[in-house]
């Protein structure tokens, strides 16, 4: 949850219609609250006093959503996690539907989304290219259409809280750890209330940290593109002294040196930020800073 109080009223009484449906079921919520600056945590401090069944975790600050699901499932006790935004686009209804699954044998039941929604057509269409990119020069499936909403076994849950790392892409690590799954197909909804937090430029920023964290062939793609156009460059430099000595001709073409030196002067640059990006992954790891800071837990 950031900054969802006007989103949060409704969240409640749909888990807790849920709740009231499925008695058998022992069922804890736990909510992460992501640095919220409204009335979220003062509504989940009395969503908490109302319900025992109710936890919430609040963050000293806004780490960010990958992180904040770290915080999640560290705390969760079940047999098996639900992971569910606060805005209600992903509909709790299906929960039952997962649930039985689970119970069936599947250890990762994802929810694939046939409609995204209330979505610009620039935004959709960006993110099926990414989506596609990512599957070509990853050596695993990534599901396309899906984002965060599923059920995971505790098998599943121990498993990302195992892995060491925590500059994540947790959508490639679903993939990643593997075990049985199972897709279950709807329509996203629009937001209940307020409105989405995600820029383009945070989308873009994720769909970076997807790349760089999930695989290394934007190295090797650089490798092999330097050692293309040195090839090339040679070539032709190879020509120019040959048709200088043979015919006598000075060497000209001022506009095509310089088209040459800023395009290799691009490449270079070009090449330069995706190790750049590869460094900046490292040096983060290496400070070995926690990935968020609890200011309140309940």
């Amino acid at each position: 949850m950031y900054n969802e109080q006007e989103a949060l009223p409704a969240l409640r009484d749909s888990l807790e219609s849920l709740m009231s449906t499925w008695p058998q079921v022992d069922w804890e919520i736990m909510a992460v609250n992501d640095g919220s600056r409204d009335n979220t945590l003062v509504m989940l401090r009395q969503w908490r006093a109302d319900d025992p069944r109710v936890h919430f975790i609040d963050l000293s600050r806004n780490f960010g959503k990958e992180r904040a699901m770290m915080a999640g499932l560290a705390h969760a006790t079940g047999d098996a996690v639900v992971i569910i935004d606060a805005d209600l686009q992903d509909p709790p209804e299906m929960i039952p539907e997962m649930i039985s699954w689970w119970q069936q044998g599947y250890d990762d039941i994802y929810a694939r989304r046939r409609d995204r929604g209330q979505e610009s057509w620039l935004r959709r269409n960006l993110s099926l290219a990414y989506y596609k990119l990512l599957s070509r020069i990853t050596s695993m499936e990534v599901l396309q259409n899906t984002g965060d909403f599923r059920l995971l076994d505790r098998r599943c849950v121990d498993a990302l809280n195992s892995l060491p790392e925590t500059e994540r892409y947790t959508k490639g690590l679903f993939s990643w750890i593997g075990f049985k799954k199972k897709e279950l197909q709807f329509d996203r909804k629009d937001r209940v209330a307020g409105k989405s937090h995600w820029s383009m430029a945070k989308l873009i920023s994720l769909g970076m940290d997807g790349i760089t964290s999930s695989t290394t062939r934007p190295l090797k793609v650089a490798s092999i593109l330097g050692l293309i156009i040195s090839a090339v460059a040679f070539v032709y430099m190879v020509w120019i002294v040959i048709k200088t000595l043979v015919l006598g001709e000075s060497v000209q073409g001022f506009p095509t040196l310089m088209v040459t030196i800023l395009f290799l002067g691009g490449v270079q640059l070009l090449t330069i930020g995706i190790i750049g990006e590869y460094v900046g992954r490292i040096f983060n790891e290496t400070k070995r800073r926690p990935p968020y800071i609890i200011r309140e837990i309940q």
